[in-house]
């Protein structure tokens, strides 16, 4: 693996012993792209300055106020996040999940299991952002049709149309205008409001 392929990882550890074996097991792996923060001050600035492709956070004993610290940064970030954890609960780890944490690994610190760790973790972290593309766009194709039926009830009360014509006026002027139907549909609504 080449310096340019390697993914820029960061480790989020107060202990440097800890990040150490980290950082020793993911250049054992190839990863040669590795940055340690030590310090959880402004530790959501600090990670968008690396601006890294994976992140490695290790907590020895966290406190419920520094986990949902980091549940905060991984719901913020959009990165595949590892979190290296000596204890857990259920609740902890429920919050993880809804967190978007990719990987929750509990009493897992092992440097010889980190590369698989971090191949789940992108896989995991990949198939959930291909889930919420697809939910974004399933609701934004609803909400493009409810646009569209309310412009065609505008059509049809105003120009005495039936359904299927304008429906075939909102096409053709979309094509002719060279945008969507949902924009065309949302002038007319917002035209329609403005006029009554």
């Amino acid at each position: 693996m080449s310096a340019e392929q390697s993914p820029k990882i960061v480790i989020v550890d107060e202990s440097p012993v800890r990040a150490a074996i980290l950082e020793e097991g993911l250049r054992e792996a190839g990863f040669t792209q590795v940055v340690h923060i030590s310090e959880m001050q402004s530790l959501l600035a600090r990670i968008y300055s690396v601006d890294p492709d994976i992140i490695l956070i290790d907590l020895e004993n966290p406190s419920r106020d520094v986990l949902e610290a980091m549940f905060q940064v991984s719901r913020a970030v959009r990165r595949p996040i590892a979190m290296f954890v000596d204890q857990s609960d259920s609740a902890s780890i429920q919050a993880s999940v809804e967190a978007g944490v990719s990987a929750y690994i509990v009493d897992g610190l092992k440097k010889e299991r980190i590369k698989p760790i971090l191949d789940l973790c992108v896989s995991r972290f990949n198939a959930f952002a291909k889930l919420q593309e697809e939910l974004e766009r399933t609701k934004s194709q609803l909400e493009d049709r409810k646009v569209i039926e309310r412009a065609k009830g505008i059509l049809m009360k105003m120009k005495g149309l039936n359904e299927d014509e304008a429906y075939v006026l909102l096409r053709s002027t979309a094509m002719r205008e060279k945008k969507k139907i949902g924009e065309i549909a949302q002038s007319i609504i917002t035209a329609s409001e403005m006029l009554k």
